[in-house]
């Protein structure tokens, strides 16, 4: 991969269901990242964007009207670009859409964009579960925007009871079955369930301007958990490998999720590693890191990308110097982490028994990597949600 690609992560959710409130949260907990914030409020008065100002380090408004309708690819790679020059240092740009906005379009304009330096880092749906009932009655498309989600938060959880909770996720699993789906109250949802786990603060300052995420976690020190969530007022309510273990409860943060981490001396099989991306367990949700397909292509290490469905490969040289070896990170709810550290381990190349390397065993991944041209390469399978949107694995 050439360059920096920049995750853009899509937010949606119907008016009500706890967008800002859940954005608001990962801005004070971003650990140092730099957020970019595209915010498409539906209305003259930007209510939105005047929530989430002076917490991130570049916003991009645009209001009166709904971003699916107002903007074009093109119009859109123009934001990218302002917000992808290397001196903002942005580590993730989130579209925070309108409840009014499609997010199909949204997607196929990511999708259909040519801006290099960004990647599609995931569409999240937001989904109140005290409205579940009433906000599919008032907005049946609300099945087909659950269907095309890469991540869906069950937020307001707080207002309901646990068996009405589990009754409304299992109806979210039957419109959106393998996708990962993470409670929540007042949108505390894990940061790292978005933000890539590789990115960190270039450089740990000693002597910096205190920032509005620093007084957040000040506050919370003197008050108590949970001292400042839902008051922005937008919810309307007030070596192979490790793995680790997160959860939640009130008070804290409220995702569930596993990650593990995935090591690897040995080269990788790339059909062997292809059927296990093809055929990933429901609830994996990220999956980042570098994968050595030793003979196969000696002169390349591949960056991998995935989110939901979405997977990238991108190739490039290997750093001068640096051992030859696959990393992975991978990050979901109730995923097995054990079982799927067992399965990559069985994608290594282990001896003789291996075919020697031809062509045609890089072809799977091949499918995958990006044109040189700028046009993705042609999907044998695409996404019927998305109508043939080549990007949709």
């Amino acid at each position: 991969m050439s360059g920096k690609q920049i995750p853009v992560v899509v937010l949606t959710g119907f008016l009500g269901s706890g967008k800002t409130t859940l954005l608001n949260h990962l801005l004070r907990r971003r650990a140092g990242r730099r957020i970019a914030v595209v915010v498409n409020d539906f209305g003259a008065i930007e209510i939105d964007a005047m929530t989430v100002a002076g917490q991130v380090g570049s916003t991009v408004s645009l209001g009166d009207g709904c971003l699916c309708c107002a903007v074009d690819a093109s119009e859109l790679d123009g934001y990218l670009e302002q917000l992808t020059r290397p001196a903002a240092r942005i580590d993730v740009i989130v579209i925070e859409a309108s409840g009014l906005a499609e997010p199909r379009e949204l997607v196929r304009m990511l999708l259909a964009g040519n801006h290099p330096g960004t990647v599609y880092g995931g569409l999240v749906q937001v989904v109140d579960a005290a409205e579940f009932d009433a906000t599919r009655e008032r907005h049946p498309e609300t099945d087909r925007h659950l269907a095309i989600a890469d991540l869906v938060v069950l937020n307001k959880t707080d207002r309901v009871a646990e068996p009405e909770r589990r009754r409304v996720l299992a109806a979210v699993g039957e419109l959106a079955p393998g996708t990962p789906v993470v409670s929540a109250s007042y949108g505390r949802v894990d940061p790292e369930l978005l933000f890539d786990p590789a990115v960190a603060p270039a450089e740990e300052e000693k002597v910096r301007q205190l920032t509005f995420e620093d007084l957040y976690a000040e506050d919370a020190l003197a008050h108590g958990p949970g001292a400042h969530d839902g008051r922005d007022g937008s919810d309307g309510h007030g070596g192979h490998g490790e793995h680790d273990g997160h959860g939640g409860h009130d008070g804290h943060l409220h995702a569930a999720y596993e990650s593990a981490s995935y090591t690897a001396r040995a080269p990788m099989d790339p059909r062997r590693l292809m059927e296990f991306l093809d055929s990933r367990p429901e609830g994996l949700y990220r999956i980042k890191g570098f994968v050595d397909f030793g003979a196969y292509d000696p002169a390349n290490r591949y960056a991998v990308h995935a989110v939901g469905r979405f997977l990238r490969f991108y190739p490039a040289p290997w750093p001068r110097g640096e051992e030859r070896r696959t990393e992975l990170v991978l990050i979901g709810s109730g995923i097995g982490s054990e079982a799927l550290l067992k399965e990559l381990a069985a994608c290594e190349e282990t001896g003789p028994r291996d075919a020697p390397a031809d062509e045609r065993g890089m072809w799977g991944v091949l499918r995958y990597v990006p044109d040189p041209a700028g046009s993705e390469r042609e999907d044998p399978e695409p996404d019927p949600d998305l109508d043939s949107a080549p990007d949709r694995a």
